[in-house]
């Protein structure tokens, strides 16, 4: 398994041209805010047409532009989750992550359903609406909605940078643990340097819509490329040589 993005897009005032490949693995699309990396996941899901490239997903072309494909946002096997969540209000948790089942058989739906339920430690909050439920079981929530339809990639924008730090600490081993139990591809977004150290099995830099630095955590903080990484990582010297000892 594996996904593979080599885009162009022009918007007004900004310019994202990117290209890069992973394997099973998670990798962190890193930089500061405005840089191009959620625009990048909307471009993979298919929320937005990139003007040139290609992006393909496990054997899959979602897009190419010299062979006009361009998969529609429903036909891609993504796992999506945005930096809001975005849980009906109106559903109760149960309806929720079966929302995110469309086009699968029933009895894997169901069988997929209590699997997903068991793992993620929501089974007696199905019956709840998002109001009536805490900040981590919303974010487990939203994570077994993504994974329901077994995605080729699972796509996260954001998710915890509107948790407070001791919720997002938890939610950071949560993910480590569905990374060991759930083998799939996951790109995570983030401009915060300890989660990205902490988390990435590989980085990629972003800088002003451009790929500046990639590859392991331990190579990216420890030999920045150039001094655009070096600002990123400022004042982070002494987090990231603890991270790199436990790698």
């Amino acid at each position: 398994m594996g996904l593979s993005v080599c885009v162009k897009k022009r918007l007004k005032g900004f310019s994202l041209d990117v290209s890069w490949e992973i394997g099973d693995e998670l990798a962190v699309l890193f930089g500061f805010s405005g840089s191009g990396k959620s625009l990048t996941l909307q471009l993979i899901a298919g929320l937005m047409k990139p003007d040139s490239g290609a992006i393909k997903a496990n054997g899959s072309t979602y897009f190419d532009s010299e062979r006009h494909i361009n998969m529609s946002p429903q036909k891609r096997s993504l796992g999506y989750v945005f930096q809001d969540l975005a849980l009906f209000p109106h559903m109760t948790v149960r309806q929720n992550i079966l929302f995110g089942a469309k086009g699968v058989a029933q009895h894997e739906k169901t069988e997929r359903y209590r699997e997903l339920m068991e793992a993620f430690h929501v089974s007696s909050i199905e019956n709840r609406r998002p109001s009536e439920i805490s900040g981590g079981q919303k974010q487990r929530v939203a994570f077994a909605r993504a994974l329901m339809r077994r995605p080729d990639v699972l796509l996260l924008d954001e998710p915890f940078s509107a948790l407070d730090a001791p919720l997002r600490i938890e939610m950071r081993e949560f993910l480590k643990e569905l990374r060991s139990n759930f083998q799939v591809p996951v790109v995570l977004v983030t401009h915060d340097a300890v989660e990205a150290a902490s988390l990435a099995d590989s980085i990629i830099v972003y800088s002003e819509g451009a790929v500046v630095q990639g590859g392991a955590v331990t190579k990216v903080f420890g030999n920045p490329a150039d001094e655009r990484v070096r600002r990123l990582l400022a004042g982070q010297e002494n987090i990231f040589q603890s991270i790199c000892k436990q790698l």
